[in-house]
């Protein structure tokens, strides 16, 4: 039983994943990826750009202070820290440590300001009025704000990736599994196929142009597969009425001749016309292996360049007998060289004389024309005579086996013939890599074979 997994159903390991879930994952990863990187590069531009200002903040913060500094330091310690205290609105945001030249602080405001995050520096001012000549200072700058920022940034930039990516997903997801309903239409469609509907075919309302090579391809191959059906149930059809002949016939000889004692002419007379029956069904049985073996794609075993000519020549010699009952006349035209089977290569000639010969108007001349257009070109061989014509509608399965057309019937009513000579032909042909020939017009028949050399 076939199963088909519908877009967006759960895997199992008859079907394996699901177009839907792998598409929608692997472009949810690309733009998690892309997104990522071009996060990536915003917060890192950010952080550079922030951190270029807050470089740029304490460079200037520091500059004033030091101005401050070096213009109070000439009046004393005492000038300098009022100086500070008329400096508390420049001082916003930042806090100042200032040293004595021996290392003690005369100036912290560090226990005041107490920053989460800071970014400070150091310094150093000449100062001539004070006690040791210089003032060694530190200077920070409050950074928490740009830090907490940062961290909002990042936070927004993750959930909005992760975000869009999970929506990309899903959306991927939907339009995947939208256009994957025709497939899901044309499993439908499969599994309405069966050997009681073989005319069924897959089709689309809205053909997609992705799938529609591949429906004309299945569509294509239903087309050959019912022929190839029809044929089949045709030719066990024909199997079975070629057997049940010769079969009925065997029965009913031998129920006649033990329903009473006969003599021993008798039965032997029932004994060959037994033997004629099973010869006809060996005949069929052997004519139905040989064309199984080509149907499996056995080729011709060629040998050395043989003349057709000899062969067509030869073949006629064999019919002699069956040719002058008819008051048929033969002629050979035309001849190649190939590297051929010579046995099937006579089979098929003989086959195609012996049909020649059953259907041709008495006392008319059958001709055997072999044709080589060019040392590229393949051999041809073709059997005409003159007769009732053929039924166009007949020509196409002329080669089919078991195939005899009515008229073909009637004209043969008083001989046994099975239906496989034409086959063998068309088999011995395709063995050559050549293929068999039928044109039927105006009282002129000619069926023959291709050879390639």
């Amino acid at each position: 039983m076939s199963t088909y997994n519908s877009p967006g159903g759960c895997n199992d390991q008859r079907t394996g994943p699901s177009i839907s879930r792998r598409l929608a994952r692997t472009l949810a990863l690309l733009m998690l990826g892309g997104l990522g990187l071009a996060s990536a590069l915003i917060f890192s531009a950010t952080a550079m750009r922030m951190r270029e200002v807050q470089a740029d903040t304490l460079e200037d913060k520091t500059r004033m202070l030091t101005g401050l500094v070096a213009a109070a330091s000439n009046h004393g310690e005492a000038i300098l820290l009022e100086k500070l205290d008329r400096f508390e609105q420049a001082r916003t945001g930042t806090r100042i440590t200032l040293s004595r030249a021996d290392g003690s602080v005369f100036f912290s405001d560090a226990k005041e300001r107490e920053f989460q995050y800071a970014k400070g520096q150091d310094f150093e001012v000449a100062a001539p009025g004070l006690q040791g000549g210089k003032v060694v200072g530190h200077i920070d700058i409050d950074t928490t704000y740009d830090h907490r920022l940062l961290n909002g940034l990042a936070v927004t930039l993750m959930l909005a990736t992760a975000g869009c990516a999970a929506l990309t997903g899903m959306g991927i997801r939907w339009l995947v599994m939208r256009d994957l309903r025709p497939l899901a239409d044309l499993a439908r469609q499969t599994r309405a196929i069966s050997p009681h509907a073989l005319h069924q075919r897959l089709q689309l309302a809205r053909p997609a142009r992705e799938l529609q090579p591949w429906i004309e391809q299945f569509n294509a191959l239903m087309d050959r597969l019912e022929r190839a059906y029809v044929q089949l149930e045709g030719f066990n059809a024909d199997v079975a009425h070629e057997l049940r002949t010769p079969l009925a016939t065997l029965i009913g000889q031998t129920e006649v001749a033990l329903s009473r004692d006969r003599t021993a002419d008798e039965l032997r007379d029932t004994l060959l016309s037994n033997l004629e029956e099973v010869q006809r069904l060996s005949a069929i049985v052997n004519d139905m292996l040989f064309l199984s073996h080509a149907d499996r794609g056995a080729v011709a075993r060629r040998g050395d360049p043989v003349s057709l000519a000899n062969l067509a020549q030869e073949v006629t010699d064999f019919h002699e007998a069956e040719l002058e009952e008819k008051c048929l006349a033969v002629r050979v035209e035309g001849d190649a060289t190939l590297p051929v089977d010579a046995s099937l290569v006579k089979r098929a000639m003989s086959n195609l004389l012996s049909n020649a010969t059953r259907f041709a108007s008495r006392g008319s001349t059958v001709l055997i024309t072999v044709q080589a257009p060019s040392p590229q070109a393949p051999a041809q061989v073709v059997v005409q005579n003159m007769g009732a014509p053929i039924a166009p509608t007949a020509l196409p399965r002329l080669f089919d086996r078991f195939f005899r057309d009515d008229a073909a019937r009637s004209w043969d009513s008083q001989q046994q013939h099975h239906g496989l000579g034409l086959a063998i032909v068309a088999a011995i042909a395709r063995m050559h890599d050549g293929q068999p020939v039928a044109h039927s017009d105006a009282g002129v028949t000619r069926i023959g074979f291709s050879l390639a050399g």
